[in-house]
Formats: C-alpha cells, structure tokens, sequence
C-alpha cells in the first residue's frame, strides 16, 4: 500500500495513526502542496479532488481520510478501532460523519486563516471569517463537550476510528486559536488520545 499525505494535516494524521495502532505496511509519500505537487498529473488521476490523503492498494485507489481509516481496519479483523457490534459500529461512523461536516469544518477555518494562509503568504486572516467560527466551534463543541462527560472515549470502552477521527483536529489547536480553553472535558478526553503510542508515532514535525 501507498499513502500520499501532508503530514501536518489532521485528516493525514488521523491515517497514519490507523496504520501505526495496526501496525499496516505502507509506503507513506508526502506532497508539498506549497509546491503544488497535489495539482500534477499523476496525482490528479488518483484524486481528482486534488487532495490528501489517497491511498492506493495495488489496483484499488481510496480517499476521503474516514473511508480509508474504515478499509485499512478490514486489514486487520477483529480490531478494536472499527468494532463488528453494529450498534457500535455505526456509532463510530455517526461520529466520523459528524466530524466531517461539522467540527472539522469549524476547526478548518481557524486552520485555513491562522496556518494555511500564513504557509501560502495568501494575507493576513479574516476577522469576520473567524468570528463565523467561533460561532459554529462552540456549538459543536458544546455538544462534544457533553458527551464526553464521564467517559473515556467518544464509544465504549476503549479507542475507536471516532476519537481519532474527531481528535485529529485537536493537535492544532493551539497553533490555530481555537477558543477551546474552558472545554475542561475535550481538552481532557484528548490527552488520553495524545497518550497513545499510535498517536505519538503519527505526530508531524511542528511547525513555526
């Protein structure tokens, strides 16, 4: 298998942790978007989209980071992340669902305005942008914030592709001011994430 990816994207980091917690061989080939290297030909026929992560399993070619994370645990049955209780299970896709249209979404902007356009010399960042944001992070947040109220993890037990899924975006969340400081139990709920060895393994070099 061949993963392209940015590093310091959450939506990359996310799959590289899913291989790390599997311990999945796969080839990891990383791609300087400020060099537009995700726009080249051969790249644009895997993805048209133009974006990453895309895996490519001999003939098969997979993106959207929440549909790969579900494949490479079929690699490995039987584990945890991706559990075979449908109940379960489609409670783990609830939440990647959830992440993906809504606070990853959120967290995007503050991404976007405070780190992409800084890396993309694209300007100083929009105020009205982020006050839009913040509007839709704390209502999302808040829900997040509730459920996580006497719990360990997003569902069941243990670690699932939900707390990495939705966790992803929270490696930034400093770098790009989300206003996170009085959600005692997100902050909380992804220290146990950050003390995963798959989540320390799949950690990028920071950036200024």
């Amino acid at each position: 298998m061949k993963l392209y990816h940015f590093p310091i994207s959450p939506n990359s980091r996310r799959v590289v942790a899913v291989l790390h917690h599997l311990d999945l061989a796969c080839e990891l080939q990383a791609l300087d978007l400020s060099k537009g290297e995700h726009m080249q030909p051969y790249f644009l026929s895997l993805n048209p989209n133009h974006m990453i992560p895309t895996l490519v399993d001999g003939d098969f070619v997979l993106w959207e980071s929440n549909a790969i994370m579900q494949y490479l645990c079929s690699k490995a049955p039987d584990n945890s992340l991706w559990p075979m209780d449908p109940k379960n299970q489609a409670d783990v896709s609830r939440w990647q669902f959830w992440q993906a249209s809504h606070f990853g979404r959120a967290c995007g902007v503050f991404i976007y305005e405070h780190l992409v356009k800084k890396f993309l010399n694209q300007g100083e960042p929009d105020a009205s942008e982020i006050a839009k944001a913040e509007d839709s992070f704390h209502r999302f947040a808040s829900v997040l914030e509730a459920h996580l109220a006497g719990r360990e993890w997003l569902v069941g037990d243990g670690v699932t592709l939900a707390d990495l899924s939705v966790g992803s975006f929270l490696d930034l969340a400093e770098m790009a001011q989300y206003p996170i400081a009085s959600y005692a139990e997100i902050l909380r709920w992804y220290g146990n994430i950050g003390q995963l060895p798959a989540w320390q393994s799949s950690a990028p070099a920071k950036i200024a």
